[in-house]
């Protein structure tokens, strides 16, 4: 237990046993695991202690395995409860074993639960790398038909995000909260304890949420990582070879970035961009809880720039690329080939003139994963049933960060680019506006409207809440909202009423704009329709002064469905 507290502030420790009752009754995992990247395979133990906290005995529980959202890419075995052998039985969905409880455990009990581990992790998708490969233009989500790369393997990077079975959160009548449903994010847990052992061959490195206890060379040659966390929401595990690390502090707080040697370069520009972030949300949305935060960059494919988890996110080596070869990130996108064949030398230009636009993504893009440290890690929300909550807040906290470092300039260009545009390049590619507010599931245009809708235009709410009560009062609710909901779990109307306690006279007119925003379908209206000309100029630079020719510019708006993975 004192290890695992080691990864909260001092200060903080207080706040969190405020928020989850005594810290010893917090949920308490004890991971083993053991990692052959050659043969990609993986394989352990793992245990949870919980205490029984409803109203109710215990008679059931439920563990969660990601992975498993479309094939048992990860197994459970030899199940011990108490210590004594139970059944695992097949749960409501492909990601979820059950495990009866008898005899019940009445509330303040203890239930122990031990299960051994075993998994092979896929080969990534071909073009894993680019960050259009294998799906569409605007992807923002990060479970898709891969999972992103979420649990997948390449010649030096082994990710193994959900290798650990995690007990899901429980709704009002009992049952598990869902998990993935194809697009958008993975799942999301209670607050718990995590202390942890990686043995990796040499050569590799082990990387997790949490504080590091060490790294010790076993007898056989491999090296054993250890590492303990304290009230996290998940527990993602990677490990690489041949990376390369630089490290900051930031007001108690280690952040390191984890990169491949050939990207040493962007990968300390990661790390200035990260600790610049978190700097200025610390600032205004309070401190960070835990002692370290770490940025990986992994091969994330079909869409997503990086993927967030308390204490630790992934970039993707896309972005870390993009920049010095912008056709890099096009690498394995449907209809490229017709694309360079269409604007020919002009095409090659284009692409070259978007480098800084690239650079402003990535730094955008890291901004969007510390925010997430705040929504949802450290105020909580379902990123399955209610993913606008999160997102939105998320995003339009990294446009804040632009704004707070590079000014108002700056974070009006990233509106364009970042929010903007998406919902734009959408309805150009034959999508149709929609309600935001809706679970992943129902999102039936994928992650091209999941972009659109949740990362585009979702976020704009908070612009326009902010416009309508005033700067003082939008980041005195901001901050509150933060404080309010710090280790719980946030409603999708609670910042609204973070704002309307802020702003009294506006809290109808607030309702309306949520309801408008997040519920209706304004976007034309609100934001503006787009011709590809305008979509170019709104990426700044030289864009906007290259002019198409009609009958190009109508043969790409032609390919743009195809262009975008429609």
């Amino acid at each position: 237990m004192q290890l695992c507290l080691q990864h909260l502030k001092p200060s903080e420790r207080d706040r969190a046993a405020k928020a989850l009752g005594p810290l010893e009754s917090v949920p308490l995992y004890r991971v083993q695991l053991e990692v052959e990247p050659k043969e990609r395979r993986v394989w352990g133990k793992v245990q949870v202690e919980l205490v029984a906290k409803g109203p109710q005995p215990v008679t059931e529980l439920y563990l969660r395995l990601t992975p498993n959202t479309r094939s048992r890419q990860v197994t459970l075995s030899g199940a011990k409860l108490n210590g004594k052998a139970v059944a695992l039985e097949l749960g409501p969905e492909p990601t979820l074993q059950r495990i009866a409880v008898e005899p019940p455990v009445a509330p303040g009990g203890t239930v122990s639960l031990e299960v051994a581990v075993k998994g092979t992790v896929p080969k990534a998708a071909p073009g894993a790398e680019s960050l259009l490969g294998g799906g569409g233009l605007m992807g923002g989500g990060k479970a898709g038909a891969d999972d992103h790369g979420a649990f997948s393997a390449t010649a030096d990077v082994v990710s193994l995000v959900g290798v650990v079975p995690q007990v899901p959160p429980m709704d009002d009548q009992g049952q598990p909260w869902a998990g993935p449903q194809g697009t958008g994010d993975l799942a999301l847990y209670e607050p718990a304890h995590v202390l942890a052992t990686l043995t990796v061959p040499a050569g590799w490195t082990a990387h997790a949420t949490g504080t590091p206890l060490g790294a010790v060379p076993e007898r056989d040659g491999r090296v054993r990582y250890s590492f303990a966390a304290a009230a996290v929401r998940d527990f993602p595990v990677l490990v690489t070879r041949g990376y390369q690390s630089a490290t900051a502090t930031v007001n108690g707080v280690t952040v390191e970035s984890h990169f491949a040697a050939q990207d040493a370069a962007v990968g300390k520009r990661v790390l200035k961009y990260a600790s610049q972030a978190l700097t200025e949300f610390e600032k205004r949305l309070g401190p960070l809880p835990f002692t370290h935060f770490r940025v990986v960059q992994a091969p994330l494919s079909g869409g997503a720039g990086g993927m967030e988890f308390p204490g630790l996110v992934t970039v993707g080596t896309s972005l870390y690329r993009a920049k010095q070869d912008p056709l890099s990130m096009l690498s394995g996108m449907p209809g490229m080939e017709a694309f360079q064949a269409l604007l020919g030398a002009q095409g090659a230009g284009l692409l070259a003139q978007m480098g800084e636009s690239l650079e402003r993504t990535l730094e955008f893009t890291v901004a969007h994963e510390v925010a997430h440290q705040y929504f949802a890690g450290l105020v909580g929300s379902d990123p399955i049933h209610d993913p606008v909550v999160d997102e939105s807040l998320a995003q339009y906290a990294a446009l804040l960060y632009m704004e707070w470092a590079h000014g108002p300039e700056a974070a009006e260009s990233l509106r364009n680019e970042a929010l903007v545009m998406p919902y734009q390049f959408f309805r150009l590619a034959g999508g149709n506006d929609g309600r935001a507010d809706r679970p992943t599931g129902d999102f039936d245009g994928g992650e091209l409207e999941y972009g659109a809708l949740v990362y585009g235009k979702a976020p704009l709410l908070h612009h326009a809440s902010r416009k309508l009560v005033g700067d003082s009062a939008f980041f005195k609710a901001l901050r509150a909202y933060v404080d309010t909901y710090r280790f719980k779990w946030a409603c999708k109307a609670c910042f609204t009423q973070e704002l309307a306690k802020a702003s009294p006279t506006n809290a109808k007119a607030l309702g309306q704009l949520r309801t408008r925003w997040w519920e209706e379908a304004h976007g034309d209206e609100d934001l503006g329709a787009a011709d590809l000309q305008g979509l170019m100029g709104a990426m700044g630079g030289d864009l906007g002064d290259v002019k198409l020719d009609a009958q190009t510019q109508q043969l790409l708006e032609q390919l743009l469905p195809q262009l975008m993975g429609q």
